[in-house]
């Protein structure tokens, strides 16, 4: 039988930690003990961005489990693979536990590889890998798209310009196999290992950009630009793949601006994104939009894995 394994996908700000915590957190509902969180989001790998990636509070973590957070350094390479690769085994494991695991956050492109499986793109060379970080960091980013551009337009004109991952990752493929990236297509279809239930949470856009610029105040009253002075004197900058990050970048980009010119590239930034997301999202196979709210999330759960 396939594994059920629920998604809790949708654009940054949307609300999805507040949900998860109002429906599988332990005393919620009937699913307490039953389900346990896997976060997709890259950055929240990371120690040390706690602030700054909106990483979920220790009492959340003690009344939900997650996993995947905090298993980084940032100045070490996460990979999509190496997230779909590690969430496989800790599927595996709750699943044999009689957990639910549940897939939730971060960009549409880890969720994407973990839904339909990794393109079928060469693997990951470390030296490819190492040159193509030393170009970056002696050329820069427009270097490397012009390499891009020139052999595979499309793709290049798809990739927004602050997604280095992504850029850095089709130069990576081109130079590896000499081909176009884009010839390796993504899959469409969900893989079968798993029987999936898939949920994006639906915002109207004016309110998302409201809890986006509601989210960036916090972090700065939280203490987010202390957070980055402490990843600095930890011996970490611009050129760590943790710190190419929203929230975090902007600092390095703006050194020396004032607190309110960095907020507002963060604000604008992370709308940026947001919009991309949801472009993205929109093609996960069978995905169903639900409003943000908690009953939304509970009946479409209960109803896939039977729970009365």
């Amino acid at each position: 039988m396939s594994a059920k394994v629920i998604v809790v996908t949708g654009p940054t700000a949307s609300g999805k930690t507040e949900l998860l915590d109002g429906v599988f957190a332990r005393g919620a509902s009937s699913f307490s003990g039953h389900a346990a969180v896997i976060s997709a989001d890259a950055m929240q790998a990371y120690r040390g961005m706690d602030i700054g990636t909106a990483k979920p509070e220790r009492a959340l973590l003690e009344r939900l489990p997650h996993y995947l957070i905090d298993i980084k350094n940032p100045d070490e390479q996460y990979t999509a693979g190496e997230f779909v690769r590690l969430a496989d085994e800790r599927c595996a494991a709750l699943s044999a536990r009689g957990i639910v695991p549940v897939i939730s956050g971060g960009p549409g492109f880890c969720t994407r590889n973990f839904v339909c499986g990794a393109p079928a793109a060469p693997p990951s060379d470390p030296e490819t890998r190492r040159q193509v970080a030393r170009d970056l960091a002696a050329y820069g980013p427009a270097a490397l798209r012009d390499e891009l551009r020139t052999a595979d337009p499309a793709l290049a004109a798809r990739i927004a310009e602050r997604d280095l991952y992504r850029l850095t990752r089709a130069v990576e493929i081109l130079r590896a196999s000499g081909q176009p990236p884009s010839t390796f297509a993504p899959k469409a279809e969900p893989r079968a290992a798993y029987e999936f239930l898939i949920l994006g949470v639906d915002r109207p856009r004016n309110e998302l950009r409201s809890r986006i610029r509601a989210r960036v105040a916090s972090m700065f009253a939280s203490g987010l630009a202390d957070e980055v002075a402490a990843l600095q004197a930890a011996g970490y900058g611009p050129e760590c793949p943790g710190l190419k990050a929203i929230g975090y970048s902007e600092f390095f980009e703006l050194r020396g601006a004032p607190e309110s010119e960095i907020a507002a590239a963060i604000e604008l930034h992370t709308a940026q994104y947001a919009k991309r997301q949801m472009t993205f999202l929109r093609a996960l196979p069978g995905i169903r939009w639900i409003p943000p709210e908690a009953a939304a999330l509970r009946d479409a759960a209960s109803s896939f894995i039977h729970l009365s």
